[in-house]
């Protein structure tokens, strides 16, 4: 930079700031709209507000945020509001006179107001007071950083009269902020905003006396009565007064209280299915998040400790940390949407939260697998065997589901719900028969194994059996897709004809002997006793190593099946 010889030098030196450093502070940090609500809501929270009220005219590209808070004099609008970096906390501690928790900390939050509008009108009052405040245009505020002006050269429009009476009348303390030509415009509808308010603004439930209206009506728990319809199941942490768990989630199908996560309460769920968790019409998907004294500081809070797991995607939540907004540490980054990753407290919930999330995604499979439903595949609890099983049953019962004004709902849905656990063997049993007998046939045919005279009186028995039947049921189509001898024989009369053969794997035929009456019992569709179950799966264990062994060394000993 060349040295300016027409200026004095300067006896002391003193910092001076350029209103660039809006920009670099914040102005251009804060991307979402939500993120704008939530600061001038956090403002008015610290105020001693009871109500803020929100006010969108989508068509204009305007809002209006209201409270009736302390408001601000002319020189609390100057030495506090517009004084960038100014801490309310500095002075007061870290509660409000009227005992609040305070949600601002840094004094830059403020900027995030210049960030989606092209002017931003502020106007405040105190009790008794005269109203005050001024217009930020961000053309002029841009055009005053391109000439480089000092902050105290960079002076704030006064408020029309006409938007003054429009805001102020009937209105006797608290500040007025509105926001015109909002950037892209207010994609949000008030029904839709209500439902993200009703998410994010949590510290509304610290305090009863703290109410939130869009468009006049109140927000409330009811207004995420759609998410909370969806919500299968309910993972608790600590003690907390939430009228969306206690009121709202009351009737999820499972619950359970976690543990190992010292100074956090709050809560995780489950939806039916992950797309329940997008908010129709305003690109908004709930996760897990963190809040501090009820204010968002962390979306989504599992993407930190990825489980690449199936119910992941199912699952959201809030949990609080208030011990995180602590005096002497500031944890939060300067966009005030996010906690400073190295933190180590912060580093230390992470932790304590994976392995609570590890207890979340074993239950989750468990749960869902009990009500009917798809569990997570890697969940080893089970074989995969049986959760194909489980799957294939939860498909087919939909079919024998009552409806929901049958009388009888209750009755059949147990029913229904007792032979769960016994698809897990009946369905893998039949799957089992059907692979192995078939397989075992081609090997036979393959190999040219001469049927035995028993197996020449087994299928003409069971010729004439199924004939008998056709007749009696005036069927006349074919029942088989070949007529071959060997669809006649099961597995206990394939198993004496590979048994004869040279080279066979071992007494098949006793095997066989032995899964015969378990077999039926499973083709006649009877449950079977737990000792039934255990024997059935250890003999076909016993005869699917030796049809293995029989595929691919042969019954010949040491030929192997065609390619």
């Amino acid at each position: 930079m060349a040295p300016d010889s027409s200026k004095p030098e300067p006896k002391s030196f003193t910092f001076e700031l350029s209103l660039s450093v809006l920009n670099h502070l914040g102005r251009n940090l804060y991307r979402s709209f939500i993120t704008v609500l939530g600061e001038a809501v956090s403002n008015a929270w610290d105020a001693e507000a009871k109500n803020v009220w929100i006010e969108i005219d989508k068509d204009g590209g305007s809002f209006v945020i209201k409270d009736d808070g302390d408001g601000m004099t002319a020189v609390d609008f100057q030495e506090k509001f517009l004084k960038i970096g100014y801490s309310k906390r500095k002075g007061s501690g870290e509660r409000s006179k009227g005992g609040r928790p305070f949600i601002g900390r840094k004094g830059i939050g403020k900027l995030a107001l210049l960030s989606c509008a092209d002017s931003i009108a502020v106007m405040s009052c105190v009790k008794g007071g005269s109203w005050v405040g001024g217009v930020i245009e961000n053309a002029g505020l841009d055009k005053a950083i391109l000439e480089d002006l000092k902050p105290s050269e960079y002076r704030l429009l006064p408020l029309p009269a006409d938007l003054l009476g429009k805001y102020s009348t009937g209105h006797e303390q608290g500040t007025i902020i509105r926001f015109s030509g909002v950037k892209g415009g207010i994609r949000h509808t008030a029904e839709h905003l209500k439902k993200i308010v009703a998410l994010y603004f949590r510290f509304s439930l610290l305090d009863e006396h703290f109410n939130i209206f869009i468009d006049g009506e109140k927000v409330t728990h009811s207004d995420l009565k759609s998410l909370a319809e969806s919500t299968e199941f309910l993972w608790t942490l600590g003690e907390r007064k939430d009228p969306y768990v206690d009121d709202g989630l009351s009737a999820v199908k499972e619950r359970r209280a976690l543990s190992g996560m010292a100074g956090t309460t709050g809560f995780i769920a489950s939806v039916i299915k992950p797309r329940d968790l997008s908010i129709v019409g305003t690109g908004e998907r709930v996760g897990v998040d963190l809040f501090v004294n009820g204010r968002l500081r962390e979306r989504d809070v599992l993407r930190h400790i990825p489980t690449a797991r199936v119910a992941e995607s199912y699952l959201y939540g809030q949990l609080h940390v208030d011990g995180m907004d602590s005096h002497d540490t500031d944890r939060f980054t300067s966009s005030r949407e996010g906690v400073v990753a190295g933190d180590p407290q912060f580093q230390q919930f992470l932790k304590d939260l994976r392995a609570a999330v590890e207890q979340v995604i074993k239950d989750w499979d468990a749960w869902r697998r009990r009500h009917r439903e798809d569990g997570d595949p890697e969940d080893k609890s089970i074989s995969p065997k049986e959760r194909k099983s489980l799957e294939l049953f939860n498909v087919v019962v939909k079919d024998y589901a009552p409806p929901p004004q049958a009388e009888n709902k209750e009755v059949v849905d147990r029913w229904i719900g007792e032979l769960l656990e016994d698809a897990k063997y009946n369905f893998i049993s039949y799957a089992d028969c059907f692979v192995s007998e078939n397989l075992v046939r081609n090997l036979i045919v393959e190999h040219k194994v001469a049927l035995s005279k028993e197996a020449q009186r087994d299928i003409a028995h069971y010729r004439k059996k199924e004939d008998d039947g056709k007749k009696k049921g005036n069927i006349s189509i074919e029942l088989r897709r070949t007529k071959s001898d060997l669809s006649y024989l099961d597995m206990d009369g394939l198993a004496y004809l590979v048994e004869k053969s040279p080279g066979a794997p071992g007494p098949v035929s006793q095997d066989a002997d032995e899964y015969k009456p378990m077999q039926d019992a499973v083709m006649h569709t009877a449950l079977l006793s737990e000792p039934a179950k255990k024997r059935l799966s250890a003999v076909f264990d016993n005869i699917s190593a030796r049809v293995r062994k029989l595929l691919y060394d042969g019954p010949t000993g040491g030929g192997r099946a065609s390619k």
